[in-house]
């Protein structure tokens, strides 16, 4: 019943403009709504993260990353279909419709659709994707449990949606979309 109330928690703040905690593939993360500046700014200083780094975006699904490959070639959705769901990140050209503080200091957004089922359901409830960065300070291990984010944030984060991780050893794979390049294996 408790897991049910924190998820049900989870999205109401995600659409009060809060920032939440939630097991991903391997590591908890911390994720907002993209579109939220406030919540943007906020979830970088409770990480104390350099703002030119930018952050993942997690869908429940590639239709749900439409308004970001909107321009994008179709031959160029090929390899997300092929990959999604699944811990594979792409950077993708911004079309203009991403946050600067969600891009960071590049002209591409990371997008990921999540195969951890907690995961896809929290961005089905919300009705489009969320941020998706670890659940840690800069430069310090992620968080592995729902304990872990406790220590770490306290009473910074608006919800903990309690679940467990997706059981991969390490975050997502992140390739460049247009050169093919794995900056992340």
């Amino acid at each position: 019943m408790s897991e049910v109330r924190s998820f049900d928690a989870a999205v109401a703040a995600l659409r009060a403009g809060g920032v939440i905690a939630y097991p991903t593939e391997a590591v908890w993360g911390l994720g907002c709504d993209p579109d939220n500046d406030e919540a943007l700014a906020r979830l970088l200083r409770l990480k104390q993260r350099d703002p030119a780094k930018g952050m993942i975006l997690v869908g429940a699904s590639i239709e749900q990353f439409a308004p970001w490959l909107e321009g994008l070639p179709l031959a160029l959705h090929a390899p997300l279909a092929a990959s999604w769901p699944g811990p594979n990140t792409w950077l993708v050209p911004d079309n203009g419709r991403s946050h600067a503080l969600l891009r960071g200091a590049h002209d591409r957004v990371a997008l990921r659709v999540s195969a951890h089922p907690l995961v896809a359901a929290l961005c089905e409830a919300f009705g489009k994707p969320v941020v998706s960065t670890s659940a840690n300070k800069a430069s310090e291990p992620p968080a592995m449990s729902a304990e872990e984010v406790r220590r770490i944030f306290g009473d910074d984060l608006d919800a903990i949606v309690e679940g467990d991780l997706g059981g991969l050893e390490r975050p997502s794979t992140i390739r460049d979309l247009v050169t093919g390049r794995v900056l992340r294996s």
